[in-house]
């Protein structure tokens, strides 16, 4: 049997963001409200699409792996904000990395994207049918925030991760997983006027993403934290036997209630929600990369990690990692300059949102 060994890591941080202060410009909130509900103290903001921050994620993974990209068989992009819808956004990522003749598809699972199209590439390589794949989430979430409410507006941020698999005969990677959705409560979490459903006629105006928090919060609580019940009985482990618990970067509130059922003890757990905010399928990406950067995830750790998203999507995963935590090689990919401040670059949103809410 093969394995779908990890063998190289990346992300992408626009370098424009907004810190809790400052969004108390724009809708009426303050550093205290939002920290206290939320854990969050800034948000970035991409001044590139989301093609871009997904390509300059993968050349760091591929570099990081010191593979080839044209020897890349698989390209999977997690996103609920496509550059473009067709043609399928992982098809330009795939031009730009140079993954000539690479498969390239999008998977839109919203925060639990990443675990899902982790889980795709594993079972392809499982199966023989490819040899090497890279996995990437990227967002744009500030695109599709309503600036005029303070609900979603305080949550959202920009970013992307990718990590790059590889056949192998020893196991480690994904080794356990677990998925599924809960389409009953889909409601309590999606974007209305977006899609085909809507006549084409009528003017689109601002998003008008519908968000019920404490809807949101029980459910996540108990979709991730029996998924990762699931995928320890499926895995034969223990929770002492778990290194390092990754979980979606939502809510600090939800983190601390899953760390709680779940007993993981703070020093086992990766959050980095404070810099980025809610940044949807990127932020196990993001985190995954970082725990592997602050020396959390060790030769051989064994990792778990949760999800839970529009939908109501939810995934959790066991990761065993493999023996490097080191890149072959740094990649010198980055994003063009960006002259404007957060603030400025979600200016002409601010005011739309602001103008077309009802007075």
């Amino acid at each position: 049997m093969s394995y779908a060994h990890i063998t190289g890591w990346g992300k992408c941080i626009p370098p424009a963001s907004i810190s809790n202060d400052e969004i108390s410009e724009i809708v009426d909130t303050n550093d205290e409200w939002i920290t206290t509900r939320t854990g969050i103290k800034s948000r970035r903001v991409s001044h590139v699409s989301t093609a871009e921050l997904a390509t300059v994620a993968a050349k760091h993974a591929i570099d990081c792996a010191g593979i080839d990209a044209k020897d890349i068989d698989l390209v999977i992009l997690a996103t609920c904000t496509p550059s473009t819808v067709v043609a399928n956004t992982a098809s330009l990522v795939q031009k730009n990395i140079g993954a000539t003749g690479a498969a390239a598809m999008d998977t839109n699972a919203a925060c639990s994207g990443f675990l899902y199209a982790l889980q795709a590439a594993t079972a392809q390589i499982q199966a023989g049918m490819i040899k090497k794949a890279v996995v990437i989430a990227a967002e744009r979430m500030t695109w599709y925030v309503n600036w005029a409410r303070r609900d979603s507006a305080v949550l959202f941020g920009d970013g992307a991760g990718a990590v790059v698999l590889e056949a192998a005969d020893t196991p480690a990677g994904l080794l356990g997983t677990k998925t599924g959705c809960d389409s009953e409560d889909r409601d309590i979490l999606h974007i209305t006027n977006f899609g085909s459903d809507l006549n084409k006629y009528e003017p689109i105006g601002p998003s008008d993403l519908l968000f019920e928090g404490r809807e949101i919060f029980k459910r996540a609580v108990k979709g991730m934290s029996e998924a990762c019940d699931d995928v320890l009985t499926q895995a034969n482990l223990s929770l002492d036997d778990i290194n390092v618990l990754v979980p979606h970067q939502a809510n600090l509130r939800i983190i601390q209630a899953i760390q709680h059922r779940l007993k993981v003890p703070d020093e086992k757990v990766m959050v980095n929600i404070a810099d980025y905010g809610n940044t949807s399928a990127a932020t196990i990406a993001i985190a995954l990369c970082e725990a592997v950067e602050k020396g959390l995830i060790k030769p051989h750790s064994n990792i778990m990690s949760a999800a839970f998203g529009a939908g109501l999507t939810w995934a959790a995963s066991y990761i065993k990692w493999g023996e490097r935590v080191t890149p072959i090689k740094v990649s010198d990919a980055t994003l063009p300059p960006c002259e404007l401040t957060g603030l400025e670059l979600v200016a002409p949103a601010v005011k739309a949102c602001k103008e077309a809410e009802p007075s």
